[in-house]
């Protein structure tokens, strides 16, 4: 795992090895190029298949602000050494394939430590100060490039005077650190599951071989087991597909074979059963059951990727393709009443009064955000997938960022930076407890700004970082995309803005001011350069069904105007409310047009008018003698198209012109 330490130093030299010592840490390889996913700790033993019973290993993390306290602890139970009493802890990339598995990027780069002890794994929760006794067996204290872990040496010291930090070279090097038969360290290319001096018996290698990692519902998927050399006698080989979800009834295959005598390879298929079940994108997990001593696993735990056929596509469009007027609002009757006849400050705060309403109001945890996305971000044109923010794609839901390795991942946006908001996690953020289970919130309560998926977006991980926290117009989004996301992240500003106490959208870019973003120019035109969409009214309606509120300005893009554009001084009349195309029984088509708009549902006279995104009335047409309005002249653009019959507004629409 990397951890940057800002230091740069040196140091060698671990505890030897007592001629009385039945296991050692025998290699370790702590950081490796890229991914980390490579990293490992391999132990020895004095005598082949050493039965590991009631050893385990513990991972110390030694930086001076940690406590020299424990982060993993391994359990060896049930598992004994190899024939050449070897036994390996590492990543499921690394070859030969370890004993035991552990996520990619766990141990720590240094300066930390690892030690053996003979004890329980419950002696060692997670947090436990490291400490000598007769129960400890061997221990390394190692960095790369760092400076002396002082206090865990100290802890050490009490049972091996001489110990000292080994140093396995600079970030990401391509050394591990092993041990020579004189019980003393020295830097390498690494040799996982084979003695550092060549030495023991030389294992027949079992490779398993796909020609893909990415297969599709119904496909034959076909594999192989081939050996480094020919097997003495019979191989028989069993594994297993299940993962989650997926199971037995989403495959045929045979789940045991063998490599006969005197051969190297066997072959077989998989065949991925096209089920009508809308379950989302799966990965199945290939794992063989141990084998024979005299063999070794060069990989294993192989996941493979079954990308389901069967989603399902929106009626509206991406922000890159966008609809208007398809996803009706879903907020209550009346939501926005109270705003009428207000304006300036009142009608911030009559807006705040709303959307901060600790009766009604629910916050959620921030792990909870993880589901509310994968369904208020889902791609229009692929359930299966959340459509990316800045990168304008979609990506597989199962793909979710789970390490500090981002590459091809998603995970959660802030649109309004956490360190720019003063807020981050809080104790239970890291519960998925349903939207049944919630905190309740008010104005004051910025702490859970953390958690409010209204400023929340699926991201490219890896875009996420080199977003950080920059201001919208310093950030302006990956080159050669088309920015389809600014007026969305805009509205997300001014959303925060009024729904928390201590936040403030001002001019400029306000370094070392908590609470203050800016743009306020360059949000304001991004706003009224993208007006909201389908995809931003049913992402709006999907959070509202969690959190209990609503972004107003979604429902009501030219609030903005009103609060900190051009109309700043006016009284608000809310004359652009609910959608209620439904309950009107009036209908408007086409709907994108370039020429022409039909109403339908409503009886001659009636009067139409068209209003900017800003809520400026530009046209008013009183319709007496058909129900076609010309929209040839108009320029380009999103509108709010109003039906009044008899004084009465009957409908209040969104509609798009676009050019032919």
């Amino acid at each position: 795992m990397k951890r940057w330490i800002q230091f740069v130093l040196v140091l060698f030299f671990s505890a030897g090895i007592h001629a009385q010592q039945l296991l050692w840490i025998n290699e370790l390889d702590s950081d490796t190029p890229g991914l980390d996913d490579h990293e490992f700790v391999e132990l020895k033993s004095g005598t082949p298949y050493f039965a590991l019973d009631n050893y385990v290993v513990v991972f110390f993390n030694g930086s001076d602000n940690a406590g020299n306290v424990s982060y993993l602890t391994v359990s060896l139970n049930g598992f004994t050494t190899d024939i050449n009493g070897l036994f390996v802890i590492g990543n499921s990339a690394v070859q030969p394939f370890p004993n035991y598995v552990i996520p990619d990027n766990t141990i720590q780069n240094g300066a930390d430590g690892l030690a053996i002890y003979h004890r329980s794994e419950s002696d060692f929760p997670v947090g436990t100060p490291a400490f000598v006794d007769t129960t400890l067996v061997d221990v390394i204290i190692y960095g790369t490039n760092d400076p002396d872990a002082v206090g865990l040496l100290n802890v050490f010291r009490q049972f091996y005077p001489d110990i000292k930090q080994l140093n396995e070279g600079k970030t990401n090097n391509t050394n591990s650190l092993q041990r020579d038969n004189d019980g003393n360290f020295y830097t390498d290319a690494p040799t996982p599951r084979r003695n550092n001096d060549g030495s023991g018996i030389d294992l027949n290698g079992l490779r398993i071989v796909f020609s893909n990692n990415t297969y599709n519902e119904g496909d034959t998927i076909f594999f192989s087991f081939e050996t480094e050399k020919p097997v003495e006698n019979d191989l028989i080989l069993d594994y297993s597909l299940d993962n989650g979800n997926f199971s037995g009834s989403d495959y045929i295959a045979k789940n045991r074979l063998s490599i006969q005598k005197g051969q190297i390879s066997v072959s077989s298929s998989i065949i991925i059963v096209d089920d009508t079940i809308d379950e989302g994108d799966e990965e199945m997990i290939f794992k063989v059951s141990p084998i024979s001593g005299e063999y070794v696993l060069i990989n294993n735990n192989i996941r493979i990727r079954i990308q389901d056929n069967d989603f399902s596509v929106a009626d509206y469009g991406t922000p890159l393709s966008p609809t208007y007027g398809k996803v009706k609002s879903s907020q209550v009757p009346g939501y926005y009443d109270s705003l009428n006849g207000l304006k300036g400050a009142e009608l911030k705060q009559a807006l705040q009064n709303i959307i901060s309403d600790e009766t009604v109001v629910r916050a959620q945890t921030y792990n909870d955000v993880i589901d509310i996305l994968k369904e208020a971000d889902q791609n229009p044109e692929n359930s299966n997938q959340v459509w990316l923010v800045y990168l304008e794609k979609g990506r597989s839901k199962i793909d979710f960022q789970l390490t500090s390795e981002g590459k091809g991942t998603w995970n959660r946006e802030h649109v309004w930076p956490r360190s720019r908001g003063g807020f981050n996690s809080i104790e239970g953020d890291n519960a998925f407890d349903g939207i049944d289970i919630f905190w309740t919130t008010n104005a004051d309560s910025l702490r859970h700004g953390n958690s409010d998926a209204h400023h929340i977006r699926a991201v490219d991980s890896p875009e996420n970082t080199r977003r950080g926290n920059q201001f919208y117009g310093q950030y302006t989004g990956p080159s050669n995309t088309a920015g389809s996301f600014r007026g969305d992240v805009s509205r997300s500003i001014f959303y925060m803005a009024v729904r928390y106490n201590g936040l403030q959208v001002v001019e400029g870019f306000p370094e070392n001011e908590p609470g203050k973003f800016g743009d306020l120019t360059t949000l304001l035109s991004w706003h009224r350069a993208d007006p909201p969409d389908d995809y931003e009214m049913n992402r709006n309606n999907v959070v509202q069904k969690w959190q209990h509120n609503r972004n107003p300005f979604i429902d009501m893009p030219e609030l903005i105007e009103y609060i900190w554009g051009d109309k700043k001084d006016a009284i608000w009349m809310n004359h652009v409310s609910v959608n209620n195309l439904k309950e009107s029984g009036v209908r408007i088509f086409p709907n994108p047009s370039n020429s022409f708009i039909e109403i339908d549902g409503i009886e001659l006279p009636f009067t139409v008018k068209l209003m900017d995104s800003s809520g400026r009335t530009v046209r008013m047409v009183n319709m007496h003698n058909n129900k076609i309005l010309d929209v040839q002249s108009m320029p380009a653009g999103s509108y709010f198209l109003s039906v009044l019959k008899d004084n009465n507004c009957i409908l209040n629409s969104k509609v798009l012109i676009h050019t032919k």
